[in-house]
């Protein structure tokens, strides 16, 4: 909305149905790694004790970068189903939102992508990335 309060832009997101998900069937695991708040604590003193900057991020598109492990079908959006096939399903090959595994998904991407980037995951909190350089040491 414009401060005026006419609309700006119109925006959608497409969620997938997955409280229609059955366990062992649909997907196998679930969970989504969170920090616990004594790493975050420590990060901060750490960064204040060597006067080092602190970056944050937000991925707005989070569970859209996860890879399928499942074979997962859904219906066609309502309103976006093609003419004269309104009767066929679409088969997902990556993660949407709403999808059971969708954190597990990410998380598993995202640890890849670290790890292979020179990362360690700290043995005390499985979302702490450490890396060890010749300058300084980096936490993530």
């Amino acid at each position: 909305m414009k401060a005026d309060g006419s609309v700006d832009k119109y925006k959608a997101r497409l969620v997938i149905k997955g409280f229609r998900q059955k366990e062992g069937l649909d997907y196998f695991d679930t969970y989504s790694p969170v920090t616990r708040i004594t790493s975050i604590r420590l990060v901060l003193a750490i960064a204040a004790l060597r006067n080092l900057e602190i970056h944050q991020m937000d991925v707005k598109t989070t569970f859209l970068n996860g890879e399928l492990e499942e074979e997962i079908y859904m219906e066609q959006p309502e309103g976006f189903s093609a003419p004269g096939q309104e009767g066929k399903v679409c088969k997902l090959v990556k993660s949407l939102y709403g999808l059971k595994q969708a954190p597990k998904q990410w998380h598993q991407k995202f640890d890849q992508v670290m790890l292979n980037s020179g990362f360690k995951i700290n043995e005390c909190d499985k979302c702490v990335y450490v890396k060890d350089t010749s300058k300084d040491d980096q936490i993530y």
